[in-house]
């Protein structure tokens, strides 16, 4: 009796030399068997057939052609390619708990007249013949099926292909990406098949027909990524990988690959002969829409929708307005580039601060910016939106960042992570009753601290204990390591006394001398080794001892030293913000070094100023030179961000 497994379901069959079909005792599945002449073989097949029930149907085709390059005859290998190319996935029947063969790739060409198909009818037995034309007579039906409903849906321009969700069910970025696309190539007035979309109304059908047709009728397939692992997930590789065999077959259509954030190596080997593009590149969209219409032969498009982006305000609105749609689908980083459009034209509009913060803790609306699980309060397009906002808009800003580290420090000191709590309530200290709960955590740090440092007086009276065993063993292998060498010095003894005595014949002195020798020579290495075992033994001892104390004390020792090093930094930081300007106190601003872009720090000067283009070139060439006396804090800031957006370097004193 062998094991193989169920191309239906995967389950052991218990199968015997010379068999041809089996039952199934999981399915009940009556199949055809290979011919299993070698376990290599048995191997083979389970392999194969392992990737078929999992739809990975090219990686099992080749497999089965190497089984028939050893054994050309052997039917259920040419059935098995059969099963491959159509995508034959065997699903349970609810109603009668059968395994039922679904199609998922789709051809033109009958299942009967396909060369395989033949051959595996030419070798097979009676028994495997029944069963063949059996399936391929339900897999026919299927396929007619398929093609009636295909033939009545519009032809394609283009197919989308692409990742919909990663292994957790949650939308990958490669969706966000072909949406953007979709709509792109739509308003371009092209027929895109896009499956989000396109299938949304198709639940509860199958959608191989569908799928059958667009990868049939499109002439552009535009398959795009972020991750090597994307390309090749199961049902992505499948629709390509349809669409490149009909490109083999003479078919005239156009494979795209599209990428971003990955490297180009690392796409599909079967892609190595196709032009890539990148995604990130300037003008991406621009060449992929240019070379589609030429591909199509569409001259102008159906319809088309463009925006135009010109000088003045009405832009502005228009790039935050795109800025806020690239939120809410989460495309945070075009987001942030439309964001950077903005402040190239006005480097203080506190609008496009809000939306690159947004995008950096991935908020979709603003009102998220109350539920955010970490605080904000140090990115510095926060500090932006302060320094430029409005006083409503910094007002509101202000309380979503507030309430979030408060939040945050309030969730670290239920956890008992009071150090992280002390420094998060510190930056809000005003708010609500932050001060008393700093004092709440720093008690509890003391209290934790002095716990800790019992905890490692004891583990220095342990490691006493053990250097004080460690020192008696010592002690021990120096007296065997003594009596050793008092051997070593009796043996030389012996030796010379018993050469000094042997040529007197005096039988006596010899029995003294030679046993004597012979036996401080046999004590003296044991000696020796016997001091070197326990000297091993008792510094083994000492070393697993002294490493159990050190994982035993381990987070004591790293809770104090994290301590430490908290309240050190807490330390400096206070020291920095004693020795910085007050806000109520009166500031200077110098220029330190005008920099390369010297023209336009001297444009900035005389626009803070008031400045003539004399005066404020002299303060660029006598440096360090004083733009602004007795500034508040906040004006100081704005000077000093100003000066440095033009390429300054400055200093506020």
């Amino acid at each position: 009796m062998a094991l193989f497994k169920c191309k239906m379901c995967g389950g052991d069959l218990d199968i015997s030399a010379g068999m041809s079909i089996a039952e199934c005792q999981y399915c009940g599945t009556k199949q055809t068997l290979p011919k299993l002449d070698d376990d290599k073989k048995a191997t083979l097949y389970d392999r194969a057939n392992h990737f078929r029930r999992n739809n990975e149907f090219d990686k099992a085709m080749g497999i089965y052609e190497q089984i028939l390059n050893e054994d050309s005859s052997d039917a259920e290998a040419y059935w098995s390619l059969v099963l491959c190319r159509y995508g034959i996935e065997y699903v349970e029947d609810p109603a009668s708990r059968k395994r039922i063969p679904t199609v998922n790739r789709a051809q033109f060409t009958s299942v009967f007249d396909d060369e395989n198909y033949k051959s595996a009818l030419q070798y097979a037995d009676s028994y495997q013949r029944s069963i063949y034309e059996e399936e391929a007579k339900a897999i026919n039906e299927i396929q007619k099926g398929i093609l009636a409903i295909s033939q009545q849906e519009e032809p394609f321009d283009v197919f989308i292909c692409y990742k919909e969700t990663d292994a957790n069910g949650r939308r990958t970025p490669d969706s966000v990406l072909a949406n953007d696309l979709y709509y792109q190539l739509t308003q371009e007035g092209f027929k895109v098949f896009f499956a989000r979309i396109t299938l949304e109304d198709k639940l509860g059908t199958a959608y191989e027909p569908y799928i059958f047709a667009a990868l049939n009728s499109a002439k552009v397939m535009v398959v795009l990524g972020t991750k090597p692992e994307y390309f090749n997930a199961v049902w992505v590789r499948n629709e390509w990988s349809r669409y490149l065999s009909l490109i083999k077959s003479g078919a005239k259509k156009m494979l795209i690959p599209a990428y971003k954030d990955m490297d180009p190596y690392d796409l599909p080997e079967e892609f190595a002969h196709l032009q890539s593009q990148d995604m990130s590149k300037l003008g991406f969209m621009q060449d992929l829409i240019r070379g589609i219409k030429k591909i199509a032969n569409v001259e102008e498009p159906k319809t088309v929708v463009r925006e135009v982006v010109q000088g003045g305000g009405t832009d502005k609105a228009t790039l935050l307005k795109r800025a806020a749609l690239f939120l809410i689908d989460g495309d945070w980083k075009s987001a942030n580039e439309y964001c950077e459009k903005v402040l190239d034209t006005d480097p203080e509009c506190a609008e496009a601060y809000l939306y690159k913060l947004m995008a950096d803790i991935h908020a979709h609306q603003e009102s998220d910016l109350a539920g955010i699980s970490e605080p904000y309060l140090s990115n510095p397009n926060y500090k932006k939106i302060i320094l430029f906002g409005e006083t409503e808009l910094k007002d509101k800003i202000s309380e979503f960042a507030n309430s979030t580290s408060y939040n945050y420090a309030v969730k670290m000191m239920e956890s008992e992570q009071y150090l992280i709590a002390v420094e998060n309530f510190e930056d809000v200290a005003t708010y609500r009753d932050a001060s008393e709960k700093i004092t709440q955590c720093k008690d509890k740090i003391a209290s934790i601290t002095e716990k800790h440092r019992v905890l490692l007086n004891a583990k220095k009276q342990e490691e006493e204990k053990i250097n004080s065993a460690y020192a008696k063993g010592q002690q021990e292998a120096q007296r065997w390591k003594s009596w050793g060498a008092i051997c070593a010095g009796a043996t030389v003894f012996f030796l010379v006394f018993f050469f000094a005595v042997i040529g007197t014949y005096e039988v006596a002195l010899i029995l003294i001398g030679g046993p004597g020798a012979v036996v401080s020579l046999i004590a003296c290495p044991f000696l020796f080794m016997k001091s070197n075992n326990i000297s091993a033994k008792y510094y083994q001892e000492k070393s697993a001892a002294l490493t159990e104390l050190d994982n035993k004390y381990k987070p004591t020792q790293a809770m104090l030293n994290n301590i430490e090093k908290t309240q050190n930094r807490q330390q400096v930081a206070n020291n920095i913000k004693q020795t910085k300007p007050n806000a109520s106190n009166l500031c200077d601003v110098l220029l330190i070094d005008a920099g390369m872009n010297k023209l336009q720090v001297i444009a900035a000067i005389r626009e803070i100023t008031g400045l003539g283009l004399a005066d404020a070139k002299n303060l660029t060439d006598n440096i360090p030179s004083t733009i602004k006396r007795a500034a508040s804090l906040d004006e100081a800031n704005q000077i000093k961000y100003r000066l440095e957006m033009a390429g300054a370097q400055t200093e506020i004193r």
